[in-house]
């Protein structure tokens, strides 16, 4: 898929040293328009291809996934602001052609960077706000709003961290490619967009589809409702491990993966070592595309 088009922000700024991470997935196939076929590693049913794409399947959550949690956020700890690099952005985000939305699964930079994203937002737990404030993380919050109804103000904690607030859809339903024909999937999009703005203040700019499969109706949805692109991974963090697709470690530009689940902590901590080990900052995505 073509890379071609101007980025929308000349450079940014951005504050402390780095970490995070994980990833996880399902699957799932389009009936009218087929989802892009996985060419990852094989054995796992959750892993896109190098597009991104993921294969038939389900969603596979870990053994310690467990129901939401309805507990009121204590006070925001205070991060610990450290002096980050500054970089400018070396990667301008594809165009919408066409009526549909770039899918990007890596970004291709020359800077030591990498992109931390975490999805659902089933476990809401004090431990995951003061780690990620501890840490001076920002991340894209691939949020689902059946998920985080029960208690939405809980996320706030790290949007005041610097953490932007994405598009996950209102359901979940990890079969949507397959099942769902272009207006369903546009009011499920556009439900969250909605959601989003009057609790966060803002509409999310990108999305992750439920288990990671796409199509190119999905891609006209996406752009119908308003958003700039899908993102997926190639890494991500999960089980208290760093899983690849390509390598054994982080390379710059890597987009990683992780869940708002039982094993949070193991999971960031896994992330950790991986960035630090790699060398790599982490920085905000959204900032990085000119997308914030």
């Amino acid at each position: 898929m073509p890379f071609s088009s101007p980025s929308r922000r000349a450079a940014f700024g951005i504050f402390g040293a780095s970490v995070v991470a994980g990833l996880t997935a399902c699957t799932a196939a389009e009936s009218s328009t087929p989802a892009l076929t996985p060419t990852g590693a094989a054995g796992s049913p959750e892993v896109p291809g190098q597009n991104g794409a993921l294969g038939v399947g389900g969603e596979v959550p870990t053994s310690s996934a467990s129901p939401k949690s309805t507990s009121t956020p204590t006070p925001t700890p205070t991060p610990t602001k450290r002096i980050r690099r500054t970089f400018i952005p070396d990667y301008q985000l594809p165009p919408i052609v066409g009526g549909l939305a770039p899918v990007i699964s890596k970004i291709a930079t020359k800077h030591p960077v990498v992109f931390l994203t975490i999805d659902d937002g089933n476990i809401k737990t004090q431990e995951s706000v003061k780690l990620m404030a501890e840490y001076d993380y920002p991340a894209s919050l691939f949020l689902t709003k059946d998920t985080v109804a029960d208690n939405p103000a809980f996320f706030n904690a790290f949007k005041s961290q610097g953490s932007l607030i994405e598009n996950h859809t209102v359901t979940h339903n990890i079969n949507m490619v397959r099942q769902w024909g272009y207006q369903q999937q546009v009011n499920d999009m556009v439900g969250m967009q909605e959601y989003a703005f009057q609790h966060y203040g803002r509409r999310p700019t990108l999305f992750r589809p439920p288990g990671g499969a796409y199509s190119n109706v999905m891609r006209q949805a996406v752009a119908a409702s308003g958003m700039t692109a899908i993102v997926t991974w190639e890494a991500k963090a999960n089980a208290g491990k760093m899983d690849y697709q390509v390598g054994n470690s982080l390379r710059p530009g890597d987009i990683v993966l992780m869940h708002f689940r039982a094993e949070f902590a193991a999971d960031l901590a896994a992330f950790r070592a991986a960035q630090l080990a790699a060398g790599l900052e982490v920085v905000l995505l959204e900032d990085f595309l000119g997308v914030a």
